[in-house]
């Protein structure tokens, strides 16, 4: 790296969206940003994805719903939420005042609700894309989850690329046979980029009473117990997919970070690290460019997708 090259440039450019780095914050774990403000300084972040916006709002799960997990933990929050009016009103207008991309994860339980959301959030100011969870139940389906089937996930990504131009970007599910069938199918829908993974299913027991340690029995599993898994999906999904990706599940070092660009991802997304480190973000663009400093490397983009194999 020449004199000219000292401060690696770490931007990069997804769906014609410009980020400042490659970090962002996974949606669920980050609340609505101004929690953190005291924390971290907001504006450094490549994006900020917010708490999970349903069209109204919703209480979630009943109580136990978060347990510690060896490497990581179980949720079943429920994805409760305060509903889109709310947020437009009594979140917005702070997360505006920031200079990050600022985007919106939203879900519904059946096709016309995303439909209705992207709409909605389409003439938003400040709202820069929108992130879909396709993780969620599908009660027109009798539960399933819109993720676990290509066509339903087609369906509702499909519908959501019609009510908005702005960027969209689908998180995926990996409790499924083949990710990459899902992935392909939601490119063909019309998805700009992909988040993966979402948490994995799991459970926990506590042996003395008999008794599940959540209400909701089973919860998702995240943090660095599903690091492995996460990698290996990226990768594979990179192989196959010719939109961006975008690597979540266990990541909490800028170590953690690189090995998903390796992998073949555009930019990750810091999730479980941010309940054991509020800086875990920052600390993860620091790492990041001084890795880059150290092995004379010019741009981020330089990385993505270089695993030999």
């Amino acid at each position: 790296m020449t004199d000219k090259y000292k401060t690696p440039d770490i931007g990069i450019n997804i769906a014609g969206l410009k980020f400042k780095n490659p970090v962002m914050t996974a949606s669920g774990t980050f609340g609505y940003a101004q929690e953190f403000e005291s924390l971290i300084d907001l504006n450094r972040l490549g994006a900020i994805i917010v708490k999970g916006i349903s069209l109204k709002p919703e209480k979630g799960n009943p109580p136990p719903r978060i347990v510690e997990t060896p490497c990581g933990m179980l949720n079943a929050i429920g994805l409760e939420n305060i509903g889109l009016d709310i947020f437009l009103k009594e979140k917005l207008p702070f997360l505006m005042t920031l200079s990050t991309q600022i985007i919106v994860n939203i879900w519904g339980k059946k096709v016309e609700d995303y439909a209705e959301l992207a709409a909605c959030l389409d003439v938003a100011k400040g709202v820069a894309g929108i992130e879909v969870n396709i993780s969620c139940p599908n009660i027109s389906a009798g539960g399933m989850a819109f993720g676990i089937d290509e066509k339903a996930a087609y369906e509702v990504v499909k519908a959501v690329r019609l009510k908005t131009t702005k960027p969209v970007i689908v998180k995926l599910s990996p409790n499924v046979t083949d990710i990459v069938k899902i992935a392909r199918s939601v490119e063909y829908a019309g998805a700009d980029a992909l988040s993966l993974i979402n948490t994995i299913t799991g459970m926990a027991i506590d042996i003395e009473t008999r008794r599940p340690k959540l209400a909701n029995i089973t919860g998702g599993l995240s943090g660095p117990a599903i690091k492995p898994v996460a990698l290996r999906m990226v990768w594979q999904t990179a192989q196959n997919a010719s939109i961006p990706i975008i690597g979540v599940g266990g990541i909490m070092t800028a170590e953690d970070a690189l090995e998903f660009l390796i992998a073949g991802a555009c930019a990750i997304q810091v999730g479980n690290a941010n309940f054991v480190n509020p800086r875990a973000t920052i600390e993860i663009i620091d790492g990041i460019t001084a890795f880059l400093k150290k092995n004379n490397i010019e741009k981020v983009t330089d990385i993505i997708g270089t695993l030999k194999v």
